[in-house]
């Protein structure tokens, strides 16, 4: 309980100032559980829901993993797994923070005007080059529909 207490008051120091001039940011929620007040006051009740979320985190994870070989959205169902551990562990607040701002600067890294103009010419580039090698195998071999194969 302690450490909890010690995360939130290094992360309200920690504040963006965006949010001193009154802008409020969803991401920038207080740390640890988000437990209705009636389960937090038994310590009982309290360390059964944690297990709970626990529980059902882990399966929806293991699902996710299971989905990287699988057909299925496996990444999206990690996150939610992660999500749903957030609700009440602060490790996994401040990894889905973590990720969250990541994204958001691979975001920004990709509308770049600079990295899009490279990826425009990269693309273009590529796609002649596919044009001229799928030119010179027609130029070599023609084109031959596969219902019109005579042999």
């Amino acid at each position: 309980m302690n450490a909890e207490s010690d995360e939130r008051t290094k992360v309200a120091e920690q504040a963006d100032p965006a949010s001193d001039t009154g802008e409020s940011d969803r991401e920038e929620r207080e740390l640890g559980s988000r437990a209705p007040g009636f389960i937090k006051a038994s310590k009982a009740l309290h360390l059964s829901w944690q297990v709970g979320v626990f529980v059902v985190g882990l399966g929806v994870v293991i699902a996710g993993v299971l989905m990287l070989v699988l057909p299925g959205p496996g990444w999206l169902v990690i996150f939610g797994g992660m999500a749903i551990w957030a609700t009440e562990f602060v490790w996994a607040q401040l990894v889905l923070r973590w990720t969250k701002r990541k994204v958001t600067e691979a975001a920004q890294r990709a509308l770049d005007p600079k990295v899009r103009r490279r990826n425009i010419i990269l693309t273009t580039v590529g796609l002649v080059i596919m044009a001229v090698l799928v030119g010179i195998y027609v130029w070599k071999f023609g084109l031959t529909m596969p219902w019109k194969i005579s042999e």
